[in-house]
């Protein structure tokens, strides 16, 4: 009787990890997802309101902002209250935001609705990133698949949200997946459980420890490469259509250079996907250094290509440039105490996003003085130092393991 009432609990259990999961992985989509509907449908907004692009997508400015520094109370919260009802608001949130926009009577209500969902959207990264690393008892596959999700979200804005635009008007466009999100919050808080009497019980060591002076230059060199990192994430990938039309050749149309930037793009799930599977046969950090070099080798190769071997070289940089963020994430995972992983989280994405804008001004600065090459060839410096904190981290946390392994073994 006992064995059946333990084999029900343990069934219970993962019953509620997996649900738990796939809310996660689903709200990871619906984060890239509702902050790139406004960039799709302001085209649109530009004959409707007689103002020019430029001026209309600044208004998305603070939401953006938002999303990187409103990451940093995001976390501590989680932490401190529950991470299970910073989900829930970040449904709920993101839903009334939503429905906020595609209600809003003039642009000043609008900007203030986007600097909204941009607060909301700023929960999902250090909150959902934890509660799935603790669902999953940190497995590469599941991390994996989570960042796919993101990946697909982000890929399908821009098309939803001209379908719905084009065939029930802009506000639809915002007002669909408000509902979405309502719902999906509504049916999270029936299905998952409150998680705020498990706070306290969260473990305080990390799996692997590090002293205290390996801990701080631990996370100084996690500030470097989250900064390094997402100023390499978002200047290649904004920059990367416009790369390919002006090296792919003359005369390319658009939409083949559309296409060809989509194919480069899904090199990075695909990447995702084949890391997830790698850190279970080889060890997160090393496997860091690895494909960060390999990242650092791409974008070289792409600063002087252009044609077919273009895009090779492009498709070998986005690839490394996902594959990094899903092992980068498991490397924190290992040397972070799981009480402690929403604050350090925080940290990591509000530097990474926020690089978001300063992508956008280099981008600007570097072409109008050198084109791609100057571009490229400065962002392959930037991924330098990425590498470099990188293999710090490497030779700070190697001794560490040895030492671990070393005290494991049993004494002959």
């Amino acid at each position: 009787m006992a064995a059946a009432t333990a084999d029900n609990a343990l069934q219970a259990d993962k019953s509620a990890r997996r649900r738990s999961i796939a809310f996660l992985n689903w709200a990871h989509a619906l984060d890239h997802f509702v902050l790139l509907i406004y960039p799709t449908v302001v085209i649109g907004l530009e004959v409707i309101y007689q103002r020019p692009y430029a001026e209309l997508i600044a208004l998305s400015t603070a939401a953006f902002v938002a999303f990187g520094v409103f990451s940093l109370p995001a976390g501590w919260l989680a932490d401190r209250w529950s991470r299970r009802n910073m989900m829930a608001a970040f449904y709920i949130g993101c839903g009334v935001s939503l429905i906020g926009v595609a209600a809003a009577p003039n642009l000043v209500g609008l900007a203030i609705a986007l600097f909204a969902l941009g607060v909301f959207a700023a929960i999902y990264h250090p909150v959902g990133m934890p509660m799935l690393l603790e669902a999953s008892k940190a497995q590469g596959r599941s991390i994996a698949f989570n960042g796919v999700c993101g990946n697909l979200g982000a890929a399908l804005a821009a098309g939803v949200a001209a379908a719905i635009a084009s065939w029930l008007g802009w506000r639809a466009a915002f007002l669909v997946p408000a509902l979405v999100c309502i719902a999906t919050g509504i049916a999270y808080v029936m299905l998952v459980p409150d998680d705020r009497h498990h706070t306290a019980s969260r473990k305080k060591t990390a799996d692997v420890v590090l002293s205290q002076r390996a801990a701080l230059i631990m996370f100084g060199l996690y500030v470097v490469i989250s900064l390094a990192g997402g100023l390499t994430f978002n200047t290649i990938s904004i920059a990367l259509p416009k790369i390919v039309d002006e090296r792919l050749g003359a005369d390319v149309p658009l939409l083949w250079v559309g296409s060809v930037a989509t194919a480069v793009f899904m090199c990075g799930a695909v990447a995702q996907i084949v890391v997830g599977r790698l850190v279970e046969w080889f060890r997160p950090y090393q496997l860091f250094a690895v494909i960060v070099a390999l990242q650092f080798l791409g974008i070289l190769w792409a600063a002087n290509s252009s044609g077919l071997t273009l895009i090779l070289a492009l498709a070998l940089t986005m690839a490394a440039i996902y594959g990094q963020v899903t092992v980068g994430d498991l490397v924190i995972a290992r040397y972070t105490a799981d009480a402690w992983r929403g604050r350090v989280y925080a940290v990591r994405y509000f530097l990474t996003f926020v690089s978001a804008g300063a992508a956008v001004s280099i981008i600007a600065w570097l072409y109008s003085r050198g084109g791609f090459d100057l571009l490229l060839m400065a962002v392959a410096g930037i991924a330098a130092v990425f590498l470099v904190g990188v293999l710090g981290i490497v030779f700070l946390v190697s001794s560490v393991e040895r030492a671990r392994n070393r005290a494991a073994q049993p004494a002959e």
